[in-house]
């Protein structure tokens, strides 16, 4: 899959289908799955790293896990996300970082909101990378937001939405991503839209979905956000392995002949 196809697939109805990747061995097995796209998302920073939200995540950082991301998954079309504040500071700051993840093997990049960066947007696009959008819950604008709440709520919160989301296609995103926004507010941005859109808890009437895959796998712990499905119990399924490990160990079973060198 490539830049062009999100259109095609959104003409099409068929749905497009992401999930966050910030390694190697997971890229290798995601390389080889029915998923279309990867991101490696400034959520790294706490999936990855322990740290308390997105905005400790550095141009390093995101460029460290693309760069590994990149490798293990060649077939795919590999998204990176402008860290907090690098689309803020101004344009030459913001193509520096641009330059760092597409030599790091990324093949476009998101960032979050509009207001301010309309211009650096443009610039990013014009100079030949592709630019996903992100609007709703901006993880970065937590702050600002007063925390992890649904956004778009009522007559004008829609409106906004829509007139963001308008102007972010105007200004040459290629796809924007929807997060916590209620289904209806979603669904209309959608339906006017020619750009795709890719939803994180908004609804099933979006143009696809992506989720963090250690969340799909049942992997993560502590509070899980009401629109994340776990296709996998993967904490029981690995401590499950893990045990049984260390039982065989301790019972000198482990390793057996045929795992021993003569």
């Amino acid at each position: 899959m490539n830049v062009l196809d999100f259109r095609e697939r959104k003409a099409a109805g068929r749905k497009i289908v992401l999930a966050t990747c910030y390694d190697y061995w997971s890229a290798r097995l995601l390389d080889v799955s029915e998923v279309d796209c990867l991101l490696v998302g400034d959520s790294a920073a706490m999936v990855m790293h322990g740290l308390p939200s997105t905005l400790h995540a550095t141009a390093e950082l995101i460029a460290l896990h693309t760069a590994a991301v990149s490798r293990g998954a060649p077939n795919k079309f590999l998204i990176a996300d402008l860290p907090f504040p690098s689309f803020r500071l101004d344009r030459n700051a913001a193509m520096a970082v641009v330059d760092q993840l597409m030599k790091s093997g990324a093949q476009a990049v998101k960032l979050e909101g509009l207001a301010g960066h309309e211009e650096v947007i443009r610039h990013i696009v014009g100079s030949g990378v592709p630019v996903m959008g992100h609007l709703g819950l901006t993880p970065q604008a937590v702050h600002r937001l007063g925390g992890y709440r649904v956004q778009g709520r009522g007559t004008e919160g829609a409106q906004a939405l829509l007139q963001d989301a308008r102007r972010l296609e105007e200004v040459g995103c290629f796809s924007l991503v929807l997060e916590a926004v209620p289904s209806e507010a979603a669904a209309r941005i959608t339906a006017e839209l020619e750009i795709p859109t890719i939803g994180i808890g908004a609804g099933n009437t979006v143009d696809g979905q992506v989720l963090v895959l250690q969340d799909l796998l049942g992997l993560s712990s502590g509070h899980t956000p009401r629109f994340v499905r776990e296709f996998l119990n993967g904490r029981e399924l690995i401590g499950q392995a893990l045990d049984a490990f260390a039982r065989a160990v301790r019972a000198g079973e482990f390793p057996g002949p045929g795992e021993s060198y003569s």
